[in-house]
């Protein structure tokens, strides 16, 4: 719950202070809405191309479990994509990992690698999800299960909720964004990281909120 209302907070929060994307999204869930009725099918909701592309991208950038343990079950070789030096200055193309090992790795970091994603990649930018996706991260095959990310794991420990969570996010937005305006309310937000990333105010750290002026759609 925590991570998925937090990813939705984001969405919110960036959308607040983008207007035009923000009308964009609206545009589209009303047209659908046309077509559809108000309450729009799952499936054509899921395949809305804009509102998809929000989600990833916010996913992407932000993701709200940014870092991630695993526990080595037995003495392995982990292979390096690319060469590093080691304190000796010797050239390392891999890492002996011992069996009980726990290791540490930043989703946030794998999710924003410019050689993968481009000069562009700490940069939010939904459309980068309407076009084809970068060779070297498709060549990459990142092994998280979702979208060439790391957000929600992968392998035999990935979360097993993620469908759920993205039509969560995405039913939550259709009924929002079509019915109110968000645009900044008082106050500097800023994201508090952790186990779960979650916003605060800057004048008022350790307290999970995200004030934001909401108006009722004519």
């Amino acid at each position: 719950m925590d991570t998925t209302s937090n990813a939705l907070s984001r969405v919110l929060h960036l959308l607040a202070y983008r207007p035009e994307t923000q009308e964009k999204l609206r545009q589209e869930f009303l047209e659908a809405q046309d077509q559809h009725g108000l309450d729009i099918p799952h499936d054509e909701l899921m395949a809305l191309p804009f509102l998809d592309a929000i989600c990833r991208e916010t996913l992407r950038l932000y993701p709200p479990a940014p870092v991630l343990a695993r526990g080595a079950l037995k003495d392995a070789i982990l292979p390096l994509s690319a060469p590093i030096k080691g304190l000796d200055g010797r050239e390392m193309h891999e890492i002996a990992i011992a069996k009980d090992t726990v290791i540490f790795f930043s989703i946030m970091n794998i999710n924003t690698d410019p050689v993968l994603w481009g000069p562009d990649a700490q940069e939010w930018k939904p459309e980068r999800w309407l076009a084809p996706l970068p060779e070297a991260l498709v060549e990459a095959r990142i092994p998280g299960v979702y979208s060439n990310l790391l957000t929600f794991g992968g392998g035999t420990r990935s979360c097993i909720g993620f469908k759920l969570s993205q039509m969560e996010m995405k039913v939550l937005l259709s009924v929002l964004i079509s019915q109110f305006r968000f645009s900044p309310a008082k106050g500097e937000i800023f994201w508090e990281m952790g186990p779960i990333t979650v916003p605060a105010l800057k004048d008022n750290p350790g307290k999970a909120i995200l004030p934001l002026t909401v108006e009722l759609l004519a």
